[in-house]
Formats: C-alpha cells, structure tokens, sequence
C-alpha cells in the first residue's frame, strides 16, 4: 500500500509543478492582438471528425461569400487545415499532431468542426480531448456561448472558464489501487480573475446590468471558493454592474423557470459548470444543433459547432444532411470578433429568419430534409434579399 501511495504522491505533485509553471505563464501575459492591424487576417478552416467537414465546408462557403472583397484585396485569407481527425490522432498518438498544430499556429483565428474523444471501451486508443488540449496550447481561456429565444425574453450569455477546472487535468488523474480512483480539479487567481473581468466587461460595453456568478462553492470550498471570491473582488472594478451568485444544482432548476430565466443576462462559470449549463441553455433554442461556441484568447481565437461528430451520421451515410446551424452561429461570432460587424449582423438575422421563422428549408439529419448545402444557399439567397433587416425585425 505504501507503494501506491508513493507513486500517487510524486504524479500528484508532478502536476503541481505543471500548474504552478502555467500561473507564472499568465502572469506574464501577452497584450490583445489588434485584427484591424493585420493584413492579411488568416482564418484557418479546420474540419475535424464525422460530420465535421461537411458543416465547416458550409460556413466556409458562407464566409467566403460575405468576404468576397476582402478576400479579394487580400484582406482576410482562408487556409483548410487537414488532418485533425481521430483517425491521423491515433496513427500518431498525439492529441494534436505536429503538423497539424503547427498549421494552427499560422492563422488568426479557427473555424473548427467537432473532433472525437475516444471514451473508455470503445476502438480508439484513450486519446485526451482535442478541443481540451487545444484550449490549453492556444491559451483560449474563455468560451463564450450565446443564446437568445426574443419571443420567451432569453437573452443570455455565457463566460465559461476554458483552461482550468475538471476538464484541464481531467486525463491525468491516478488509479491509486483497483479500488480507488483520484481525479483532480484546478482553480487559479489569474485564471478565475480573467474570466470574470471579460464578463463584467461585457456587460459594461453593452449596458447590461446584470452579472450572474454560477459555482457550487458551499460543497467545493477550496477551489469553486476561490473562483467565487476572485468574482466578487472584480465585481468591486465594476460599480455600476450589479452581480449575484448561484449554486449550479439551482442554476440549471432556474434555467427552465419561465418567471426566474428571464432576469439572467451574462453569466460567468467554471468549467466543467459552463460545459453542462450552455448545453442546457441550448435547448431553448433549438438545441445544441443550432448553438455556436467561441474559444477566445488574446493571441488566438477558435469558433466552432457546440455539438459531437455524430460519427453514426457519416456511418449511415447521411452527412450530407447534417445541420450547419450551428457551426454557422459560430461564423457570426468570429465576424464580430474580427471587426466585419456589419456581415456577422446580416449572417445573425439570416440565421434567425431562415431557421427559427420562415423556415422554408428544414434539415433534419436524414434525407426527408434539406442538404447542409441546400440549407447554406438558402441562407445566402436570404442574406442577398434587400428586406432582410425589414422582416427580422418583424419577427422580433
């Protein structure tokens, strides 16, 4: 027994080490790269697994078609990157794979399709996350989910802590005998700090006023507790943004209360609570099929589909069906990020006429629907329509 416990001692304090060297990375921080400085803007194009290189050919297509002239004048630049699939991630054991990685780290920001990671029992050897990992080698410290249903007064938006948590050391916990099993969960100072002041900052630019802190600090004291104090201390820079804070077991009860939900504007999470609450949230728009994710850091930035590959969709032959919506939703949020505000506006009100009201070219997944490619064209042709503005707004 002494045995296990030594062994289990020295890999914990191995991550340690780990954590303490990424806290002084932070502290040394880079500045906010400035897109309206660079030219070109290098978006890179990244399928990923499953029905992933379908959807982002579909949003590639759309881009393309909303940055005709920039793409002409050699502002913005689209660069496919292939090979993060799980199928080249096995053949060489590596999360991301070096060239794949080193494609990455030529662009500017990432439009990404969903990537597979092999669960306990199934063909593929136990490979971490690519999206994990990613976070973590970018630095992508925040992902920012919106969701918003005008019609049932929700209008929220998320701020999940994206580098820490459950999920950053969540391959590396121990089996200390067959009997007990140790997982471990990170919080940080600068990394709970930085969250929270991208979403009080949000709120402040955009006069919202209200900020929602979600953890479950009165059972995980230590590190939901220090998460927690480091919001209210922010809180304090931010006087004019009022804040409260719930327990994520009440949160998620709170969510479908259709007297409480609508008082929810931005809300700032942990990790692992940010990952289930968006995909909760998802649901009042359609589902997790219709939802983007944005993945920001001040070097990087990757924007992507919020649901799986669906392998089982691409087994059956029916990727071609599957519903770009989401990785679409994904497109908006990069427009904004990289200064094409005007386009990620028109791509937003296409989406919600064409999606959530007309409604004259439904996927479904299977072939009694629309083609991804069938739905992007009616997008396109719906973005071209001069009334545009007009009719969203007589929806909302």
């Amino acid at each position: 027994m002494n045995k296990e416990i030594k062994a289990a001692k020295e890999h914990f304090g191995k991550l340690l080490e780990e954590q303490l060297e990424r806290v002084e990375q932070m502290k040394q921080a880079e500045n906010w790269l400035d897109y309206a400085k660079l030219k070109p803007i290098v978006i890179g194009i990244v399928g990923g697994d499953g029905i992933g290189p379908f959807i982002t050919k579909e949003a590639q297509r759309v881009l393309e078609f909303l940055l005709k002239k920039e793409v002409a004048n050699g502002k913005v630049q689209m660069k496919v990157i292939e090979g993060l699939t799980i199928e080249n991630r096995a053949k060489v054991m590596k999360t991301i794979p070096d060239d794949v990685l080193a494609e990455i780290k030529t662009c500017h920001v990432l439009l990404k399709g969903p990537t597979y990671t092999p669960k306990k029992g199934d063909k593929w050897p136990n490979i971490e996350s690519a999206n994990v990992a990613m976070r973590r080698i970018l630095d992508l410290f925040a992902n920012v989910r919106p969701v918003k249903v005008p019609e049932e007064g929700i209008d929220w938006i998320f701020f999940r802590e994206n580098t820490e948590g459950a999920y950053v050391l969540g391959g590396k916990g121990v089996n200390v005998t067959d009997d007990l099993a140790v997982d471990f969960k990170v919080t940080t100072t600068q990394g709970s700090e930085r969250i929270a002041e991208m979403a009080f900052d949000y709120a402040k630019k955009n006069n919202i006023n209200k900020v929602t802190v979600v953890t479950k600090a009165n059972v995980v004291k230590t590190t939901d507790g220090k998460f927690l104090s480091v919001a209210e201390q922010v809180a304090k820079l931010y006087p004019g943004v009022e804040w409260d804070d719930w327990f994520v077991d009440i949160m998620t009860a709170k969510l479908v209360d259709p007297k409480r939900r609508t008082q929810f504007k931005v809300v700032v999470l942990p990790n692992l609570y940010g990952d289930i609450i968006t995909d909760e949230a998802a649901e009042f728009q359609g589902g997790v099929g219709t939802a983007g994710s944005a993945n920001i850091g001040k070097r990087y930035a990757m924007f992507e589909a919020i649901h799986g590959s669906a392998p089982r969709m691409v087994e059956e032959g029916r990727a071609e069906y599957a519903d770009p919506a989401s990785i679409l939703r994904a497109t908006v949020m990069l427009l904004k990020h990289i200064g094409f505000a005007a386009e990620a506006k028109k791509l937003e009100m296409a989406l919600d006429v064409c999606g959530q009201y007309e409604k004259k070219v439904i996927t479904t997944g299977r072939s009694d629907g629309a083609t991804g490619a069938e739905f992007a064209d009616y997008l396109m042709k719906t973005i071209q329509d001069p009334a545009l503005e007009s009719k969203w707004q007589s929806y909302q």
